[in-house]
């Protein structure tokens, strides 16, 4: 069995890898890197689709799925994934190709393409290509999430995708009832780092949203519309708040898609009375007039790149009443960054002074430091371990602890290497 790496390699984005099980090629994700607003995106390195026999997609974040589509623009080849896993890849890339028009080489056909060529799975279903059986298992990281398990030839691959060990209030914990591996493709995204406790986190923002509230100001949380923005509702209503929270956006979308998967979730009721008691927001006209009142808004886009986080934000960013809770990663350049950074925000080609009250708070879907090492533990087997998705820091010194803490051989692989077990 060879894997060639193909993108994620000491950088977050575009993954993407490529396994040879004696003849018969699997594409585990394939996905784009955004970089700094105004820069092209990147994409991993090519493959032909033709020497593709199936492509696996782990979950619909962008920089796993995104670049799938470019397979059929000259090709048709397999796609497997979970169903919320097409329906939220399906959204998210259109809504990609929109925003971002003429900068893909694909556009809606091949996407239409790509949905064509799904073939739905669910968990531990096997499924046999070639020479090759593999399965999906869960990642606990997004609904509809997995890991992947690749057999070929009694070796046995291990890839991670994204992974939140724990999962969350959302979704169930990741499997690791896995057997025996020969190799492990792990994410790093956090290796360096320890997260707070996720109750804790969730403690600060309702009081947070209470002391907002009392003040008779409107809390506005800027949150990703895949996962984020649905936990944050199931949060203040599993505290029992009160007040109006109105959802905006994407989101609502995200909601509909969320709807038709229960089984994906780890408490569909709760999911299903958070969505159904929070104003959704469909028409311009009715964004002023849901805010008569105080009340938490929760839209996208997470880091205030675009979406109609920017009408909440020039609204409600110079009131001191009013309260902005981060709760989403805020990428370099970004204005989520500028905000925390320097309490400024662009308007109309001017920075102004926030005057509203600013908090981030912890709510990461990926493992921790902790986490990941718990993860390393269950490890079963003695596996090659290849650490990826992380900056180049993280992807280095994670492969060097798990060397010295379990023995195994790992190492933190380059673009366009191939890793033979």
């Amino acid at each position: 069995m060879d894997v060639k790496v193909l993108g994620a390699a000491n950088e977050v984005g575009r993954s993407g890898f490529l396994v040879n099980c004696n003849g018969t090629n699997l594409l585990l994700d394939y996905g784009v890197m955004f970089g700094r607003r105004g820069t092209p995106p990147g994409y991993p390195l090519h493959v032909k689709p033709k020497d593709v026999d199936a492509i696996i997609i782990t979950h619909a974040h962008l920089d796993h799925s995104g670049n799938v589509p470019s397979l059929f623009v000259s090709g048709n080849t397999d796609v497997y994934a979970t169903p919320p896993t097409f329906d939220l890849s399906e959204l998210l890339i259109e809504d990609m190709l929109k925003i971002e028009k003429n900068s893909h080489p694909f556009d809606l056909p091949e996407l239409n393409n790509m949905m064509k060529n799904a073939k739905e799975i669910g968990f531990k279903q096997k499924v046999t290509k070639g020479n090759a059986t593999f399965e999906l298992r869960e990642s606990g990281h997004v609904i509809g999430g997995s890991t992947v398990l690749v057999e070929s030839e009694k070796k046995r691959l291990f890839y991670t995708g994204d992974i939140k060990t724990n999962g969350s209030r959302m979704l169930r914990e990741m499997d690791l009832d896995i057997g025996e591996i020969d190799l492990l493709i792990t994410e790093s995204t956090y290796a360096k780092t320890e997260q707070k406790p996720r109750r804790e986190s969730e403690k600060e923002l309702i009081d947070f949203a209470n002391e907002i509230i009392d003040r008779k100001g409107i809390l506005f949380i800027p949150s990703f519309s895949v996962e984020r923005s649905q936990e944050i509702a199931c949060i203040l209503r599993s505290a029992n708040f009160k007040h109006k929270i109105i959802m905006d956006g994407m989101a609502l979308k995200v909601n509909e898609i969320m709807f038709r998967h229960p089984e994906y979730l780890r408490d569909p009721k709760v999911f299903s009375e958070a969505i159904k008691s929070a104003t959704a927001i469909r028409e311009h006209s009715e964004r002023k007039r849901a805010m008569g009142e105080p009340c938490v808004v929760i839209s996208p886009a997470g880091m205030l790149v675009g979406g109609n986080a920017v009408y909440y934000l020039q609204q409600l960013s110079f009131d001191a009443k009013n309260g902005i809770a981060l709760v989403s990663y805020q990428g370099e350049g970004t204005p989520g960054r500028k905000l925390l950074e320097t309490g400024k925000v662009s308007t109309r080609g001017k920075d102004l002074n926030v005057t509203a009250e600013v908090k981030q708070f912890e709510f990461s879907g990926h493992a921790d430091r902790n986490q990941l090492f718990e993860m390393m533990k269950k490890i079963k087997g003695n596996p090659k371990v290849l650490t990826v998705h992380g900056d180049s820091e993280s992807c280095e010194l994670f492969a060097q602890e798990i060397h010295e803490k379990f023995g195994f051989e790992a190492h933190a692989p380059a673009v366009d290497e191939t890793i033979t077990v």
